[in-house]
């Protein structure tokens, strides 16, 4: 369901703020005590399926703002609008929200506290589902506190159906904004990663105690930026970048034999193909650069055609790129 605000007639002063967001933005009690009573009022109880976690340390938002170099002009995608005190903010800087909320009750409560705005588009859906690429106006910047449960998800998918994204802001849980600015050979770089880092440019901005969040979560939070720098690498790529780290134990040829998107006979020629890119044989998928798994996929493409079409202007684009990308 997808509902756009009607324009209103322009108030003086800026539209009023929610309970949730009222008082100062700093480490305040009132934001705390605020979101305990509205949802006490709303008769909802945070659902950790849901990844229910509502900023109440005003600080971060400054941080999130900030992070997200709002102008008049942006059009933002918020997902994840809770109780609308990101909301309310991003509204009263921007040109035009969309926000997506899963849950109905929040739902509702999120078009009553956006209601004076008029330049607010609310969407009661899965984000995971929910098409982006059909939003009008179509969004230049993703800006949001993310469930947990999603937040790789959902970033990795606004930058395939969203052409005109050009940064995406974003408060997830600091394992996850490690992993997305991980280098070759880490503990933590992986898919997600290499995906990431294909198109964008991974800064981890600032780390956010669980402290600021109500109820309290078992992890630390981070405010991470993800700045555009190219289009999205081909499914195909994308399919052997994810099919490659499906095994980690595993060298990278044997894992690609595994996968159900390849022949088991792509191993011999995933060999000979890192041997081409100057990597042991054996190598496995974490040692690889971003870069070098667009000329793996070409050369598998040209090789036998594992990889189907679309890989060759990727491979291009990696070359310009070289090697290591951040």
């Amino acid at each position: 369901m997808v509902r756009a605000s009607a324009p209103r007639e322009p108030r003086s002063g800026r539209p009023r703020r929610s309970a949730a967001a009222s008082g100062p933005d700093s480490d305040d009690p009132s934001l705390r005590d605020a979101t305990r009573t509205r949802l006490h009022a709303l008769g909802l109880r945070p659902s950790r399926e849901l990844g229910q976690n509502f900023l109440v340390d005003g600080r971060f938002l400054d941080v999130v703002e900030e992070a997200a170099e709002l102008s008049s002009a942006d059009v933002v995608l918020e997902v994840g609008g809770g109780l609308g005190v990101l909301s309310e903010r991003l509204a009263s800087r921007v040109a035009h929200l969309h926000v997506v909320e899963v849950d109905r009750l929040l739902a509702a409560a999120l078009e009553d506290s956006l209601a004076p705005f008029g330049n607010t588009s609310h969407h009661h859906a899965d984000a995971v589902s929910l098409d982006f690429g059909v939003l009008r106006p179509s969004p230049g910047k993703l800006v949001a506190n993310l469930p947990y449960g999603v937040a790789t998800t959902v970033l990795l998918k606004a930058l395939e159906e969203l052409a005109d994204v050009e940064l995406l802001a974003a408060m997830v849980q600091r394992e996850v904004a490690e992993r997305l600015a991980a280098a070759p050979g880490s503990r933590t770089y992986g898919a997600t990663s290499v995906l990431a880092q294909l198109s964008c440019g991974v800064h981890l901005h600032r780390r956010v105690p669980r402290s600021a969040f109500l109820p309290v979560p078992n992890v630390d939070s981070a405010v991470v930026v993800l700045r555009r720098r190219r289009a999205t690498p081909a499914p195909e790529v994308r399919t052997l970048i994810r099919a490659a780290f499906a095994h980690r134990r595993k060298t990278l040829a044997g894992s690609l034999a595994l996968s159900e998107a390849f022949e088991p006979a792509v191993r011999e020629r995933a060999r000979e193909a890192l041997v081409s890119l100057a990597y042991p044989a054996d190598a496995r998928a974490e040692r690889l650069s971003p870069p070098d798994f667009v000329a793996l996929a070409a050369l598998l493409e040209a090789e036998g055609g594992e990889t189907g079409a679309g890989v060759e202007g990727s491979a291009r684009t990696a070359v310009t790129v070289g090697r290591g990308v951040r």
